[in-house]
Order: structure tokens, then sequence, then C-alpha cells
């Protein structure tokens, strides 16, 4: 496998924990999104898409979406599981890491890349270039508050957010509660059980990288 990286982005820092928490080390490129190097003709002849993570398999098969990368290795190396052990389990991981993706995800980004200067007519992700609409950061910076308070809901009546164990749900939701330092928001000091559990998951080796 090949595994194309980028050390300061949150959703090739998914990739990589969860090849962390199934034991994997492939052979990795870091690309730099400050540099602009998702943009060069060398990495554009391996995702066009120009976003990244990126997971070569074995096989030669291009994964470009966290999703997608996630469900080959849960395939192909199923301990330990990280989308689910039952058919219930598997839509609970699936239907807690759309809601964070949606929820947290999003809104985060969508407040970083409509403000900071790096990221001029590139407030969207990919080869085309899209301008900044200042609007949409504020916007953003109130879901991540909704968010923080939807993460305490659950997390009160459940040790993780999908399921009673550590899942590709947890990874999401934790790297994206992180990212939002970024955008100078972070967890209220009131939301214990969120608290909690993101200590809890900052004391796993894969939470370092």
């Amino acid at each position: 496998m090949i595994f194309y990286d980028c050390s300061t982005a949150p959703n090739p820092r998914r990739a990589r924990m969860f090849l962390a928490e199934k034991g994997l080390s492939p052979e990795t490129h870091d690309i730099s999104i400050a540099k602009g190097e998702q943009l060069d003709a060398a990495f554009l002849a391996v995702n066009p898409r120009a976003t990244i993570p990126v997971l070569v398999t074995d096989a030669g098969t291009v994964l470009t979406e966290n999703l997608g990368i996630a469900a080959y290795l849960e395939a192909a190396h199923p301990e330990p599981p990280l989308m689910g052990r039952t058919a219930d389990e598997k839509g609970l991981v699936l239907m807690w890491n759309s809601i964070v993706e949606q929820q947290g995800g999003a809104p985060v980004a969508e407040a970083l890349r409509n403000t900071h200067p790096a990221f001029e007519n590139r407030a969207i992700p990919g080869p085309d270039h899209y301008a900044q609409i200042p609007e949409l950061a504020e916007r953003g910076q109130a879901r991540t508050a909704r968010f923080f308070d939807l993460l305490e809901e659950r997390l009160q009546d459940s040790p993780f957010l999908a399921t009673d164990h550590f899942t590709l749900a947890d990874i999401s939701a934790f790297v994206f509660v992180d990212f939002a330092r970024v955008i100078k928001m972070r967890v209220p000091e009131a939301n214990t059980a969120t608290l909690a559990w993101q200590e809890a998951i900052r004391e796993r080796p894969s939470s370092q990288l």
C-alpha cells in the first residue's frame, strides 16, 4: 500500500489514525496543502480531484475518500473491528460517522476556508478555485457550537459515539473536535462527558499521529 498524507490537515489524520489502530504502516508520502502540492502534476496523476488522503491498495486501486479507505482496510484487516461487529453496529457506525462529517467537519471547514488568507480562492477543496464568502464563516462557527452540544447529548448516554467501543465515528469526531482549534473553538468546560471522551482517546497511541 501507498498512503498520501498531509500532516496538517484533519481528513488525512482520520485515515492515519485508522491505519494506526489497525497496526498498519504503509509507505507514506506527505503532500503539503500549505505549499499547494496537491495541485502539482505528480499528485494530480494519482488523484485528479486534488484531495487528500489517498490510499493506493496492493492491487493498485486508488481510494480517495476516508470512508472508502476505511471500508477497504476493515475488509482487508478486520481486527480490531472499527466499523461495527453486528449488522446493527455497522449501521450505527456509518450513521454517526455521517452525522459527524456533516455537523462537525463541514462547519469547521466552512469557518476556516472562508476566512483564512491561505485559502483565498480555495474555499472548497479540489482542482477548481472558489472565492471565500465571509458570511459562511459565521454560520460555520455557530454550527460548530451546536456540534459540541450534539456530542455532549450523545456522550452523556454512551461511552463512545456509535457503539459501546471505539470506532471510526470516534476517530472522525475526535479529529474534528481537535481541529476546531484553528477557528478558535474548544469544547466548553460544562461538556464534561465530551471532555472525558476526548481525554480517553488522547491516551490512545493513534491520537498522537
